[in-house]
């Protein structure tokens, strides 16, 4: 067999694979509820009609402050649902938006970018009447968060980053993958291996981390399912393509950085050998040297604390984030 036929059978065997384990049924995935009702703005974004989806909870004893949350790529609104609580608490209105290409929000075949991503959640605040806001951005929603915080300084009054990703340039160690391939490996994705990954997330598994696996899992059951794979596929090249690490220094608003010094996530890490590995994704160092870059800023290191601070060391996020939110 000649080498482009080999090539194209090869691709073929992927596909069909991948749309066998499309079909393959996911009795684990269970739905979740998102702790607040859910609505939603429509958008047209490349002539396609969107809807974004947005929590929007009011506090009993308002401050007259907002807190907006940027989520993940791997989580939608529902893992937020104790920051609401404690920020509630203190008087704040809280919006918690799915991200279009996430949760409840559609699940666009479009170009996505942190410049587009952003002004989508300018168009929110603006819909809500809202003219300044503290941004809480975690792992992906870190990038955004930064990019929002360039792009309308205006907007903004603090920026706290949980263990973002994009602290370093991926394209610089991590080979590119072209959007097929990575689509066809987000049609693999099952229960378990949406579990396998989340593990990685904390230095011990404990059961009460399982509802955020449950939370990613919901989209496996979906009918679209093929048009979410997809969308995720383009959602890693967006992050893959579009650091934000090098304008780090163009921050000029009071940031606060809540690193879990136990994490070790790299988009992309399956690409890369077990040396390699131990090289990058150190956020040891990665969150000191992103402290020195952003002027005004304010670095918390939580040991033995993995990706996702929030939820599993919620008292000492919460109480990074309610001074900082106060000083």
């Amino acid at each position: 067999m000649k080498p482009a036929a080999k090539s194209r059978f090869s691709a073929i065997i992927l596909t069909l694979i991948a749309i066998f384990l499309l079909n393959t049924t996911n009795s684990e995935a269970q739905d979740v509820t998102y702790p607040y009702p859910s609505d939603s703005i429509s958008i047209e974004i490349e002539s396609q009609p969107l809807t974004m989806s947005y929590m929007d909870i009011k506090p009993d004893s308002p401050n007259g402050k907002t807190v907006i949350l940027f989520h993940g790529k791997n989580f939608n609104g529902y893992y937020w649902k104790d920051v609401i609580e404690f920020l509630k608490a203190g008087g704040y209105r809280v919006i918690v938006p799915d991200q279009i290409g996430w949760g409840k929000s559609s699940r666009a075949n479009i170009h996505y970018s942190f410049h587009l991503l952003a002004l989508n959640n300018r168009r929110l605040l603006d819909t809500l009447g809202i003219e300044k806001v503290s941004i809480i951005g975690h792992s992906t929603g870190g990038m955004l968060a930064a990019r929002f915080a360039l792009m309308y300084l205006d907007r903004v009054e603090k920026l706290v980053l949980e263990n973002p990703v994009g602290l370093e340039d991926y394209r610089t160690f991590i080979p590119y993958q072209t959007t097929e391939a990575l689509f066809i490996k987000e049609l693999a994705a099952n229960y378990e291996s949406y579990k396998k990954y989340q593990t990685t997330y904390y230095p011990e598994w404990k059961p009460e981390y399982e509802q955020y696996v449950e939370a990613q899992a919901m989209d496996l059951n979906r009918a679209d399912f093929k048009d979410i794979a997809w969308a995720n596929a383009l959602t890693y090249q967006m992050i893959y393509e579009q650091p934000v690490v090098y304008e780090l220094r163009n921050i000029t608003v009071p940031t606060l950085l809540v690193i879990g010094q136990y994490d070790r996530t790299i988009v992309g890490k399956d690409q890369l050998n077990e040396e390699a590995k131990q090289v990058y994704g150190q956020y040891t160092t990665l969150g000191k040297s992103a402290a020195g870059f952003i002027n005004n800023s304010k670095l918390v290191e939580l040991d033995n604390v993995g990706h996702i601070p929030h939820v599993q060391a919620l008292p000492d996020f919460q109480k990074a984030v309610v001074d900082f939110l106060k000083d």
